[in-house]
């Protein structure tokens, strides 16, 4: 027996020595993506007990004394925690439901270009928006729909129709986010998808052409389907996602005509951490973000594992 396990444990060692032998190359090619979840990603995660503690900058982490979920309930009694809320799972929605599915659609009709050229044009020109700064976009934006000089108004002029302060509407300041949101990262998110259309089998669409599937059989019976995994992977991560709307390009359209749709849950923890100095108070808000983001992930990949095939785990 104890001769069994030996030999066991020596062939284990020469299969692992030919492992690393064979993968050494991919492991070190590796190593910096491993450095730096550890170092921004994981060691960073130790900064969610500031949100239990009454943090002090002079006294540490360590020694700040400990109050429990003080923090925590102050938000939920706050008048502003609904509101936050609100605002942020609305505009997350609206994200999904109308940003989600653009890519794809995208992705579809670029599959049916059969002439390359205008194919490698037209990706190009897509997904070229995704490497504008955010910045530059909003201050695209403010120019576009200005109301005394923007090319918006003046068309809307031309037309007999009066000038619109976009910018200062609350009622239109998530239409037009999610719209630049799209035209910014639509091209981008595409490539995954043109991605897994090539891997499917061409002799499925000979089938199909065989049995008489016309273009939109076609598309529904075997691209659509070949797509499937791909796209419920990042369904899931985009359901996981939707309390983490992008605190930059919010903070940069935000003025105080539009808190009523405009503010958030990230510019609300910007404003209470670093303009207020509160970081227990901020970092608790923040937590309790990911906590639901984490929530609604797993929901998502337990419902998916439960109707399909595919899922994250």
């Amino acid at each position: 027996m104890e001769i069994d396990s030996r030999l066991h444990l020596a062939a284990g060692k020469q299969s692992f020595g030919r492992k690393w032998g064979r993968s050494k190359y991919l492991l070190l090619l590796f190593l910096p993506t491993l450095v730096y979840y550890i170092m921004f990603k994981y060691i960073p995660m130790f900064g969610v007990l500031v949100s239990f503690k009454d943090y002090n900058l002079f006294k540490g982490v360590w020694e700040s004394d400990w109050v429990g979920l003080k923090y925590y309930r102050m938000f939920f009694e706050s008048p502003d925690f609904f509101k936050l809320l609100r605002n942020t799972f609305v505009l997350g929605i609206y994200r999904l439901v109308f940003g989600f599915p653009a890519p794809i659609i995208l992705a579809l009709l670029l599959n049916e270009v059969r002439h390359m050229v205008v194919k490698r044009f037209v990706q190009s020109v897509s997904y070229l928006p995704h490497f504008i700064s955010n910045v530059v976009v909003v201050s695209m934006m403010v120019l576009f729909l200005s109301p005394s000089s923007g090319i918006v108004n003046r068309v809307m002029e031309w037309t007999g129709m009066e000038p619109v302060n976009f910018m200062a509407r609350e009622d239109l300041f998530r239409g037009i986010y999610v719209l630049s949101d799209i035209w910014q990262h639509v091209g981008w998110e595409t490539i995954i998808y043109l991605a897994a259309l090539t891997a499917i089998d061409p002799q499925l669409y000979e089938a199909a052409k065989i049995d008489g599937a016309d273009r939109w059989k076609q598309l529904i019976h075997v691209t659509l389907p070949g797509m499937l995994p791909a796209i419920i992977i990042l369904l899931i991560l985009n359901v996981g996602s939707v309390l983490e709307i992008g605190f930059e390009k919010v903070f940069l359209m935000l003025n105080p005509a539009i808190y009523g749709t405009a503010d958030i849950l990230s510019t609300y923890v910007y404003r209470t951490g670093l303009g207020r100095g509160n970081y227990s108070y901020a970092t608790a808000i923040d937590l309790f973000t990911s906590v639901v983001n984490l929530i609604f992930i797993m929901a998502a990949n337990w419902i998916s594992r439960k109707t399909s095939e595919t899922s994250l785990w």
